[in-house]
C-alpha cells in the first residue's frame, strides 16, 4: 500500500471510529436521563449526574498529552474505546446514582481520550491545503453518529440492557477496524520544551483559534439544556420543541464541509469571523420570532450551519498557527475550553431565563459570538510568526 493510500485508509478508519463514538454519546445521554426520570429521580439530580461526563473530559485533558506522546495515537484510542465499552456494558447491571456517576466519569475519560488522539492524528497528518476539509469531515461524522444515536432508545422495549449491548457491539467493531492501523506518534522537538512553555506558546500563537471550542461547547449545551424551557414559556408544544432541537445540528451537517473547504481556499480567520458575526445575528433574531416556530427553525438552521463548525475550524486554524510539537498542547486547551463552555452554558442560560427574561439565553449567545468577531479584528498572525521563530530559537 503506497503512502497516499495508507493515509486515506487511516483517515477512513478514524472517521468510522468517530461516527461510532458519536452514536454512543447520542444514545447514552438521553437514554440514561430517561431511565433515571422513570425511576423518579429529580431533574436537578438527573442533570448533576449527567455532568459527570464533562468531569471525566476535564480530568482527562489535564494528563492526556504525555500518554499520547509515550504510547502513540493508536494505543490511546484503543484504551479509550475499551474504557467506554466496559462502562457501557456495566450500566444496566445496577441502577444506582453513585454507580452511574462513576461510570459516566469513565465514559468521559475514555471518550475524551479517543477524541483527543484521533483529532490530533488527523490535524497533524493532514496537508495544510486539505486540513480544513478533513477536520470538517471529522466534525460532521461525529454529528451524524450523535444524530443517529437516540434512535437506539427504540430498543428499550426489548429489554433495558439491549441498547447498551448494541452500543458495545459497535465499539467492538471499531476496535477490530483500529487493529489494522499503524502505530504513529506526535512530532517532538529535538530539545523538548517544558510543558508550561508549550501551553504558553499555544496561547500566544493561537489564542483566537482556541476560543471557538469554548463558544461551541457553550452553544451546544445551552441550546440542548435551556431551549426546552424557553420553548415552553413561549407557548410552543413539546412536539415542536423536540423537532426544533436537532435543527442546529442539521444546519451544521449542511455547512460544515463547505465551510471547511472554503477555509482551505480563503483562510480560516475570515471564515470564522464571518460565520461568528452572521451566527450572532441569527441567535439575536430568535426572541423576535417568539412563538413563531418556523421563524425559530430558520434562525436555528442558519445559526447552526454557521457556528456548528466552530470547534473543527478552530482546531484546523490552530494547526495552521502552531508548530507540530505545540499542537498537542493546543488540542488539550481546546478540549478544556469545550468542557468549560459546556458547563457554563446551561448554568448561565438558566439563570438568565430565571432572573432576566426567557429570551436572554439568545442575547447571551448572540453577544458572545459578536465578542468573538471583535476579537478577530485584533488577532494578527504575522506577529505570531515572529514569536514562533523566537520560541524555536530559545528552545
Amino acid at each position: 500500500m503506497n503512502q497516499t493510500a495508507s493515509a486515506n485508509y487511516r483517515f477512513f478508519i478514524l472517521i468510522l471510529v468517530v461516527v461510532i463514538a458519536g452514536l454512543s454519546q447520542g444514545l447514552l445521554l438521553p437514554l440514561l436521563t430517561i431511565l433515571l426520570e422513570k425511576a423518579g429521580v429529580s431533574s436537578g439530580v438527573n442533570g448533576l449526574n449527567a455532568a459527570a461526563l464533562y468531569i471525566g473530559v476535564f480530568l482527562t485533558m489535564l494528563v492526556i498529552e504525555k500518554p499520547v506522546q509515550r504510547f502513540g495515537y493508536k494505543r490511546i484510542i484503543t484504551w479509550g474505546i475499551l474504557l467506554v465499552t466496559i462502562a457501557t456494558f456495566l450500566f444496566p447491571l445496577w441502577q444506582s446514582l453513585v454507580f452511574w456517576f462513576v461510570l459516566r466519569v469513565l465514559v468521559g475519560v475514555g471518550d475524551s481520550a479517543l477524541h483527543y488522539a484521533s483529532q490530533l492524528w488527523i490535524t497533524s497528518t493532514s496537508p495544510a491545503e486539505k486540513r480544513g476539509r478533513n477536520i470538517s469531515i471529522y466534525g460532521m461524522s461525529y454529528a451524524i453518529g450523535f444524530s443517529i444515536g437516540p434512535l437506539g432508545i427504540n430498543l428499550l422495549p426489548f429489554g433495558v440492557g439491549v441498547p447498551f449491548v448494541a452500543v458495545g457491539a459497535f465499539f467492538i467493531l471499531a476496535l477490530l477496524l483500529l487493529l489494522k492501523l499503524p502505530h504513529e506518534y506526535p512530532v517532538r522537538e529535538e530539545k523538548a520544551a517544558s510543558a508550561r512553555s508549550r501551553y504558553v506558546s499555544a496561547i500566544q500563537l493561537a489564542w483566537f483559534a482556541l476560543i471557538p471550542s469554548f463558544f461551541y461547547g457553550y452553544m451546544e449545551s445551552s441550546i440542548n439544556s435551556n431551549f426546552p424551557v424557553y420553548g415552553l414559556r413561549m407557548g410552543m408544544s413539546e412536539s415542536w420543541i423536540s423537532f426544533l432541537l436537532p435543527v442546529v445540528g442539521i444546519g451544521s451537517l449542511i455547512l460544515q464541509l463547505p465551510l471547511g473547504i472554503w477555509s482551505d481556499r480563503i483562510g480560516r480567520k475570515p471564515v470564522l469571523i464571518l460565520s461568528g458575526f452572521a451566527g450572532a445575528l441569527a441567535f439575536l433574531a430568535v426572541p423576535l420570532f417568539k412563538d413563531n416556530e418556523w421563524g425559530v427553525l430558520t434562525a436555528f438552521l442558519i445559526a447552526g450551519g454557521l457556528v456548528g463548525s466552530f470547534y473543527s475550524l478552530g482546531l484546523a486554524y490552530a494547526a495552521d498557527l502552531v508548530p507540530k510539537s505545540v499542537l498537542p498542547a493546543a488540542n488539550i486547551i481546546a478540549s478544556i475550553n469545550f468542557s468549560v463552555g459546556s458547563i457554563v452554558g446551561p448554568n448561565l442560560g438558566g439563570l438568565g431565563i430565571q432572573y432576566v427574561s426567557p429570551g436572554s439565553m439568545f442575547y447571551f449567545l448572540g453577544g458572545i459570538f459578536l465578542l468573538f468577531t471583535v476579537c478577530g479584528l485584533f488577532f494578527r498572525r504575522a506577529k505570531q510568526e515572529k514569536k514562533t521563530s523566537l520560541i524555536h530559537f530559545t528552545n
